[in-house]
């Protein structure tokens, strides 16, 4: 890392855009955005999604050239024409989606594109381990990428930009993906890397995070700088409503936990949405002592039993990489149980194809939307309509004007938005592409089960409001759902109760209130609840 320096703070700029504007044909993603970033400092960059925050990260990165406006790096003239020649200035990305290869391991997913000749696998990996002490970010050195957790994959993607020992950082929606240890971690790494004399470009829309970090901070809104703040742990109610128009005291319960101010409101708001009880209604979906075993022989799942009500919502709490994964490719039938059986109603749905779980009437949405539950370079009406094209067929023809028109209207009902539904999937923001996925899986026809895996991943607090309304509204029609998150917060206020996974096993269940908050976090943790006070019936 650079030598420390005095006083970093006040020795200038490090990173200055002026003017910087970015059109994508017709729509305008940047409009004249002024932002300086100063050595030793940790700047924050907040805003929904579609904001314009991904877009200035990669034209700083040199992923897409400005339209209009400058770049200077240290006063001067910064035109990067791809990433090589942002590494070269110094300047390093973790993007929100991985670039790693999944078949090599970590080790070798390190040295690509960096060695030539022989490959000391041993001393990159004592580099690693160097690195992950100094930082916390623990990884085995020889893992294969492919089997690893979203949150360990991250911090692959982590540890190459740090070991390159950049000048200036930067990190999109980099916590999104991490374990609560991890983030304190992340944030900790951040202000380590600024006391050294760099700077740390880093952005989320967590304000819990804000109040940690940020030494000062920017809010993007419709591609343009709508604030900026030199001390925004003071002046959070003020970067609130510039980010989404709205007071903290006007916010549910939702989306106050996926700011990472749930504290801001009542604890018990008359207009809760969350049901105040458990539905009775017939049991869906059984999972009856499911056990898998993972390449190398690992046990990742270990005798899982739980049982969804119709109209009930389920939360699976548990930190990454606990078995939620493999839990959720055995109930999306993409991976057979090494033991026990799944049933949706009386219908043995175990060993079965993804097809035969579409047709009894289960929806997915998986953990890693763009692995798994989207084709991100056909459009959004392809998308939507995935598997249900022959309803737009005749006579072996796609009518193409006839799922866009559906597409459109399904875009409108569900608030997903983009120039069309020609529009491609991955042009769109974060939340758009959920919600998408969304509007597919929940109009399936005889929907009955839905899996909602990290649901919210990486999206903005108006499409978390989205999408757990959506959420909700399935279960009001006696829709099963098992929801899969590693944010307690937004799982206390969204589910009926509460079952946690530790390695693999189901450990407890609690009801879905704020007073087991501790102990349903001591059972992720491994450990035994404390004794809490009784909650009366109604309460609970």
């Amino acid at each position: 890392m650079n030598a420390p320096v005095t006083d970093a703070k006040s020795s200038g700029a490090l990173l200055e855009l002026d003017g910087l504007t970015r059109r994508f044909g017709a729509f305008t993603a940047l409009s004249a955005v002024d932002l300086t970033i100063r050595a030793g400092e940790v700047h924050c960059l907040l805003g929904e999604n579609g904001a314009g925050k991904s877009t200035l990260c990669n034209l700083v990165f040199g992923m897409h050239p400005p339209s209009e406006g400058e770049m200077r790096v240290e006063g001067k003239p910064y035109r990067p024409v791809g990433p090589r020649d942002a590494l070269a200035a110094g300047i390093a990305m973790v993007h929100q989606h991985f670039s790693l290869v999944d078949e090599m391991s970590v080790v070798d997913n390190l040295m690509l594109g960096r060695v030539r000749g022989i490959l000391d696998r041993r001393g990159w990996a004592r580099r690693l381990d160097g690195l992950a002490e100094r930082y916390g970010l623990a990884l085995a050195p020889f893992a294969r990428v492919g089997d690893l957790s979203i949150g360990e994959r991250q911090r692959v993607e982590i540890v190459k930009c740090l070991m390159l020992e950049p000048r200036l950082l930067i990190l999109d929606e980099p916590t999104a993906v991490l374990l609560p240890d991890e983030i304190r971690s992340l944030l900790g790494v951040c202000r380590r890397v600024a006391e050294e004399g760099a700077a740390v470009l880093l952005v989320t829309h967590k304000l819990a995070e804000i109040r940690e970090a940020a030494d000062r901070a920017t809010v993007l809104r419709q591609g343009q700088v709508a604030a900026t703040s030199e001390a925004p742990a003071r002046e959070i109610e003020r970067l609130v409503r510039a980010m989404i128009r709205r007071d903290l005291d006007t916010l549910d319960s939702a989306m106050a936990a996926t700011l990472g101010v749930a504290e801001a409101g009542p604890a018990e708001k008359p207009d809760k949405p969350k049901p105040a009880e458990i539905p009775a209604g017939p049991d869906v979906l059984q999972i009856d002592n499911i056990s898998q075993r993972d390449a190398d022989g690992a046990t990742r799942l270990n005798g899982v039993t739980l049982t969804l009500r119709a109209g009930e919502i389920v939360g699976l709490a548990g930190v990454e990489g606990n078995g939620q994964s493999e839990l959720g490719l055995i109930l999306a039938g993409l991976r057979a149980p090494d033991s026990g059986r799944l049933f949706l109603g009386e219908q043995d749905l175990t060993g079965r194809k993804p097809t035969a779980f579409t047709q009894a009437g289960i929806g997915i949405v998986p953990e890693d939307r763009h692995r798994v539950g989207a084709i991100v370079d056909m459009s959004v009406a392809e998308n939507i309509f995935l598997n249900r094209t022959g309803d737009f067929t005749r006579f072996g023809l796609l009518r193409r004007q006839a799922m866009y028109d559906a597409a459109a209207e399904m875009m409108q009902r569900f608030d997903v938005r983009a120039t069309g539904p020609d529009a491609r999937f991955g042009r769109l923001s974060g939340g758009n592409q959920q919600k998408a996925v969304l509007a597919r899986e929940l109009t399936a026809p005889g929907l009955r089960f839905l899996l909602a895996a990290q649901p919210t991943r990486g999206l903005d607090v108006g499409a978390v409001e989205a999408v757990y309304a959506l959420i909700r509204e399935a279960a009001s029609r006696g829709v099963a759902v098992l929801l899969i998150s590693s944010e307690l917060d937004e799982v206390l206020t969204v589910a009926h109760r509460i079952a946690v996974i530790y390695r693999g096993r189901i450990v407890g269940e609690r009801p879905s209130d704020p007073r087991h908050r501790n102990a349903i976090g001591a059972m992720m943790a491994g450990q035994a609840a404390p004794e809490e006070p009784a909650i009366s019936e109604k309460a609970a």
